[in-house]
């Protein structure tokens, strides 16, 4: 169940079948002046073979591979050009999120968006930390988060899945940058005419208004007790379809370890996020071509 060479040829195999016919020669997305020893779909299923089996540090997964598993990829590049290429290959992990949930979800036509936040140190860090701020339009941040009932210092993830539970697109805003802010930046290609729930985070007449009218995407949100004069679409169900992100955002904090950062510049720190959403997405797509429940991620390597 935890072999590390029969794991990443199962998922080999599913990044070959989805990149098919998107790849230059010997499995490579770009084309290299000197040929790489490995190719980049064997780099993106390494990467999702280890953050699946839990592996989110790279040192540990080198000396893995290089004591048990030196025979099974003796092409292996050094630590340097394998993080080098995960951090190049970063918008590739979405793109194979979005075609696994077009293979299992087609016709979908609800998705759900809500945050969970990064924290990249520890409290009593904040006022010395230097890590994640090479970038003076994103940078980290202070602030509170209510549901955790917890301060915390970096960014907040925001996630749309389908309501299936399979991730669609990811945002990354500093802490203290309210949700419905990142509606302006929302990827509506693939949630184009469909129904999007959120919470109360979410809640804006004008973004509800702008989204309906521009791309034809009804934003479904609760309204707050002392808001009389508005129609509320929220009911009992859409609660229901809502807990799945929740779930989900418990699943990746327990088996993928999503708040716990070893990044230390903002492209390590997105490309951890990306090669953590596209591990779920394989995860739930083993599940589904073994007639298994899709999000019982846990049990997805053992079919």
């Amino acid at each position: 169940m935890h072999n590390l060479k029969t794991n990443f040829d199962k998922i080999i195999g599913i990044v070959k079948s989805i990149s098919e016919g998107n790849l230059y020669d010997e499995g490579n997305f770009y084309s290299y002046r000197n040929k790489p020893k490995m190719s980049d779909i064997e780099i993106i299923a390494l990467v999702l073979t280890a953050e699946s089996l839990g592996i989110d540090s790279e040192n540990l997964l080198f000396s893995k591979l290089r004591q048990e598993f030196m025979e099974d990829f003796p092409r292996l590049p050094d630590r340097t050009n394998y993080n080098r290429r995960r951090k190049r290959l970063q918008n590739h992990f979405a793109w194979i999120c979005e075609s696994v949930s077009k293979l299992i979800s087609p016709d979908e036509n609800q998705y759900i968006i809500d945050s969970i936040p990064v924290p990249i140190c520890a409290n009593p860090r904040i006022t010395r930390v230097k890590i994640c701020k090479e970038d003076p339009h994103l940078q980290p941040a202070r602030s509170y988060h209510a549901s955790h009932k917890m301060y915390y210092y970096g960014f907040k993830m925001q996630l749309v899945t389908s309501r299936s539970g399979v991730p669609i697109s990811l945002g990354m805003t500093p802490a203290n940058v309210h949700d419905v802010s990142y509606l302006q930046h929302l990827d509506v290609n693939q949630i184009s005419g469909s129904e999007l729930i959120g919470d109360k985070g979410y809640l804006s007449a004008s973004y509800q208004t702008s989204l309906f009218e521009n791309e034809g995407i009804q934003l479904i949100t609760p309204l707050r007790s002392n808001m009389k004069r508005r129609e509320n679409l929220w009911n009992p169900k859409y609660r229901y379809i809502r807990k799945r992100i929740e779930t989900l955002f418990s699943q990746m904090c327990d088996q993928l370890y999503l708040k716990r950062n070893y990044a230390k510049t903002l492209d390590g720190l997105f490309a951890r996020m990306c090669s953590k959403i596209g591990s779920v997405a394989i995860l739930q797509y083993l599940n589904f071509i073994n007639e298994k429940p899709l999000n019982r991620l846990k049990h997805a390597l053992g079919n």
